[in-house]
Formats: structure tokens, C-alpha cells, sequence
């Protein structure tokens, strides 16, 4: 059941940004469009209602308890960015608004450009660690809770990986190649979901 919920909270997020999207250019409704974009926290709220409902019930916490978990964090972390994501190229794709502004490539401004991914991706991990051990606490001492601390254990090295990618790039910036012209770091408009 909660797999089958992620996967429609999933498509539902998809949809509502569909339709956000659409009532705000080819309808011309731009506040109608912004509501309908607000409206996508609430999968996730139904999504952490039903996945406690579920341990209240007494389901073993599982994998699917753990990946509700992470969904959640993922989207709260990543889901605005994911809407301007969007906003920006269906705006210059079809309704001649200016070019996304893509994300630096070189120097210490593409360090700080990772370190804006990984400080999203470190508040995902962080959300999803707080909904997981407030459910190891929900099932208590009794339950098995084995699989919801692989999950945080998951969701810490996905944070580090970021976090050393990032350092990785202060460190060691890449350099631009001999004869390209500067880019100025406007705010990155780069989204990437795994």
C-alpha cells in the first residue's frame, strides 16, 4: 500500500506541476497557477499520515516505511527547485520568456554552485533522518527497526557524497579551457533528480 501511495504522490506531484504550469501560461492564470503548485506539500503530509497510520496498525516498519521517509525529505528539499526547474524552460520553450540561466562550469563559481546541491541534498538527508528515527521512536523498542537505520545509513552517505563533491570542486576548481569567455554566476537553474 505505501509503495503504491509513493508512486501516486509521485505522478500526483507531476501533475499538480503540469497543471500549475499550464494555468499559468496558457490560461493566463497566474495566481490559479501558483495555488494549484502550493496544493504539492499536501501529498507529502498524506503520504506521512498514511505511512503512520500504517505503524499504528502495527505493520513491521520496512523498506517501504524508510523509502516513504525519503521521499518526503526529497521533495520538500528538492520539490521547489524542481517547479522553478520546470518554470524556467516551459517559459522560454513555449512562451518566448528569456533562456534558463545555466549553472557555472568553471572556477569558484561552480563551487558554490555544488555546494548549493549539496546543501539541498544535506537538508533532504536531514528530513528524511528526522522522519526516520521519529519512527524508530513510534515503534519503539519492540519493533523491528532494522531496515529503517539502513535507511538513515543511506541517507548520511548520500548527504557525504555531496558534501565531498562539493569540497572536491573548492578545492580543486576546474578550470576553463584556454580562450572561453567568463560566465558570470547568475542563480543556477540546474535540477537533477535521481
Amino acid at each position: 500500500m505505501i509503495v503504491t501511495l509513493i508512486v501516486i504522490c509521485e505522478v500526483g506531484f507531476w501533475v499538480l506541476l503540469a497543471a500549475g504550469l499550464a494555468l499559468r501560461y496558457v490560461a493566463r492564470m497566474p495566481r490559479t497557477g501558483a495555488a494549484v503548485l502550493l496544493m504539492e506539500p499536501l501529498l507529502e503530509v498524506v503520504l506521512l499520515v498514511v505511512t503512520a497510520i500504517d505503524l499504528k496498525n502495527g505493520a513491521e516498519p520496512g523498506t517501504v516505511h524508510g523509502l516513504a521517509a525519503v521521499y518526503i525529505g526529497f521533495t520538500l528539499a528538492m520539490g521547489h527547485r524542481a517547479i522553478k526547474w520546470a518554470d524556467a524552460r516551459v517559459s522560454h520553450r513555449f512562451f518566448g520568456g528569456p533562456p534558463p540561466v545555466a549553472p557555472p562550469k568553471y572556477g569558484m563559481a561552480r563551487a558554490v554552485n555544488e555546494w548549493k546541491v549539496a546543501g539541498r541534498w544535506v537538508l533532504a538527508a536531514a528530513i528524511a533522518l528526522g522522519l526516520l528515527q521519529a519512527a524508530i521512536w513510534y515503534v519503539g523498542g519492540d519493533g523491528e527497526v532494522g531496515s529503517l537505520r539502513t535507511w538513515q545509513h543511506r541517507m548520511l552517505v548520500l548527504a557525504g557524497i555531496n558534501v565531498v563533491i562539493a569540497g572536491a570542486y573548492t578545492l580543486f576548481p576546474k578550470k576553463a579551457p584556454a580562450g572561453a569567455a567568463p560566465v558570470e554566476a547568475e542563480g543556477p537553474r540546474s535540477f537533477t533528480k535521481l
